[in-house]
């Protein structure tokens, strides 16, 4: 791996290290219960291609603390557009090959394959999976892939990631709190 790459990871790690630390972990530090703005702010980040999170584990975290579902998969799924209109918009505008040596050969290739296959497909499946779709609308914009159709099929399968996400912790919320 190459020195450029190295730091850039390293970068990405201190920005996402920085950014939970500064919101979730001051709220917990300080004995309180996580707000709704500090699940927005770390959200948004983690559907920024270059800061890989996994930001669905935070939904079971805020529903327990009793934010009612549907205001987490409405702020969710609406962070998620939020962040993946910069990442459709920078592969709009980055060259082709920046992109490629960002995200390494292979995953590059395999990204641009599937979306010239699958189209809005791969879009929908890949926002029903954790991590995956920020990249995948990045390459969406960097194929010129129509924003109207990326987006719907994003928010399409965020919504229903979400909803999944939610009401399969639903049960455990309830258990958690009748046992408490």
């Amino acid at each position: 791996m190459n020195k450029t790459r190295v730091i850039g990871i390293l970068l990405t790690a201190v920005i996402a290290i920085f950014l939970v630390s500064v919101t979730l972990g001051r709220v917990i530090y300080n004995g309180q219960s996580p707000t709704l703005t500090s699940f927005a702010l770390i959200h948004f980040a983690g559907y920024l291609f270059f800061l890989l999170m996994p930001v669905e584990a935070l939904v079971p975290i805020y529903q327990n603390e009793g934010h009612a579902g549907s205001t987490l998969i409405a702020l969710a799924v609406a962070t998620a557009i939020m962040a993946q209109v910069i990442d459709y918009g920078i592969g709009r505008s980055v060259s082709e090959t920046s992109i490629r040596q960002l995200l390494g050969p292979k995953r590059y290739a395999r990204f641009q394959t599937t979306i010239q296959k699958w189209g809005g497909w791969a879009i929908l499946l890949f926002n029903l999976l954790p991590l995956s779709s920020p990249n995948m609308m990045l390459v969406a914009g960097m194929t010129r892939y129509g924003p109207r159709r990326a987006f719907l099929y994003s928010a399409l399968g965020l919504t229903g990631k979400y909803v999944a996400i939610v009401y399969a912790y639903e049960p455990v919320v309830a258990w958690l709190g009748a046992t408490s």
